[in-house]
């Protein structure tokens, strides 16, 4: 029995701690009114909503109809995803994957086409190709490739090592994905870049200085004292307007230590598993734009990479606490839903891709795999190395530095400790040690008794 209740308020302990992460519990609120439940008021404004569009638009379109259907199975899903859970967008993307991963090409094609009729006439082949001519390495020759797509690429990072606030992670994805590039150029020509542009202008200057203003905003955001006061202590319109919009940034920032010098191998192989998921979510992007043939700056491809990146953030900081916290047994929703979408779109491009795949071995894939797997394993093992190095050189530094500090007051040092020995040798009544000014005064009063 004993062990049944003690069994019960483990589990009781781990739920409230799962439920603490995934869904984030605010404690302190200032804005009561984005945490009071307005559920009766949503549903009368819903519905009248609904009875207006009913009856008030023209139903004789089928094309109209259909889209007017959809919109409403969309937006009352959000409704309860509200009321509900949190992960009402990704959920809905994720249904939406299922629905195309049993379409065919053609289907899917025209259903693009029905909402985006701009893409009946895009095809792919008509993109700028970057590898023309590499030999002619000029300074004119190079700014010509600095466009949109390498401003693209730096914001990307930058947003990237906001979300995984280590620099070593960062660049070895960014390293093992010029590898995925030179891997899969003879699939997808957008892939096929010279040698500067891609060791220079990708690596070094767009990605690494995304990962530098990433990380220095990091460093800068962990040594800021967040102190939120309650906008009902504000007075003025301006300031309670400027409070209201900075209830909309994190509350906090958490220092971030994926990689403790004593990490067991479990953390190992969970970071290696978190570089080969970010390849297959980039890859997914390239593919599903070149199968589909969708522009790369078209809504569609622009709005997946932010519904993409909103779904990666909560997801990584779940992913974070499931690898480091003892406490938690399972992953959060979020970072399962982000999961099951980046295996899905695989899946649709293996799947509407069939013929382009067909140009490769499945061997080639395993290849691909098994070498990304052996990168990613490297990579993490000398980020885990320097980690070690780096918290053995800060230990010297600190036994350094109290050396020197004994050292330089040694007199000092023998004064505190006479003073300690004579009040451990007089000890004060109710068994308290004196200061060093009541020893004194406590002297004093003793050469008195004796001198009367």
């Amino acid at each position: 029995m004993a062990q049944r209740i003690r069994t019960y308020s483990m589990s009781s302990e781990a739920s409230n701690h799962f439920h603490s992460i995934n869904e984030h519990p605010v404690d302190d609120i200032s804005l009561e009114f984005f945490y009071k439940p307005h559920t009766v008021t949503l549903l009368t404004v819903s519905i009248l909503g609904l009875l207006y569009s009913v009856f008030t638009r023209d139903d004789n379109v089928a094309e109209e109809n259909l889209i007017s259907g959809l919109c409403a199975v969309v937006f009352f899903f959000l409704i309860v995803s509200v009321l509900t859970f949190p992960n009402g967008i990704s959920v809905l993307y994720l249904l939406l994957l299922q629905f195309i991963l049993f379409q065919n090409l053609s289907d899917v094609r025209n259903m693009m086409w029905w909402l985006f009729p701009d893409l009946r006439h895009f095809r792919i082949d008509t993109e700028k190709d970057y590898a023309v001519n590499c030999s002619d390495v000029t300074f004119e020759r190079v700014w010509s490739h600095v466009d949109v797509f390498a401003f693209g690429h730096f914001w990307g990072w930058a947003l990237k090592a906001l979300l995984i606030r280590h620099a070593g992670i960062c660049w070895t994805i960014s390293f093992m994905w010029e590898f995925t590039e030179m891997f899969f150029a003879h699939l997808l020509p957008n892939f096929k870049e010279c040698w500067w542009d891609a060791l220079i202008l990708d690596v070094l200057i767009c990605n690494g200085l995304g990962i530098w203003l990433g990380m220095f905003v990091c460093k800068k955001l962990e040594i800021r004292t967040f102190s939120w006061e309650s906008i009902k202590d504000i007075h003025s319109a301006t300031g309670k307007l400027k409070r209201a919009v900075l209830q909309f940034t994190p509350e906090s920032w958490t220092h971030v230590r994926w990689l403790d010098p004593n990490c067991t191998y479990m953390r190992f192989w969970a970071l290696c598993q978190l570089v080969i998921i970010w390849q297959i979510a980039e890859l997914n992007t390239f593919f599903l734009k070149h199968i589909l043939e969708v522009p790369t700056g078209h809504p569609l491809s622009v709005g997946r990479i932010l519904l993409i990146a909103a779904i990666s953030a909560p997801s990584l900081r779940q992913y974070y606490t499931y690898v480091t916290d003892p406490h938690c047994s399972r992953v959060g929703t979020q970072c399962w839903v982000f999961c099951a979408v980046t295996l899905t779109e695989a899946l649709i491009c293996v799947k509407l891709g069939a013929d382009l795949f067909a140009l490769t071995e499945a061997t080639s894939i395993v290849g691909w795999l098994l070498f990304m797997m052996a990168l990613s394993v490297i990579c993490v093992y000398l980020c885990v190395e320097y980690a070690r190095w780096q918290n053995a050189r800060l230990r010297q530094a600190d036994e350094r530095a109290e050396a020197a500090a004994r050292e330089s007051s040694p007199k000092k040092s023998r004064s505190l400790n006479f003073v300690q020995e004579y009040v451990d040798s007089n000890p004060v009544e109710n068994g308290e040690q004196g200061s060093p000014g009541k020893v004194k005064r406590r002297s004093k009063a003793a050469k008195g008794k004796t001198g009367t």
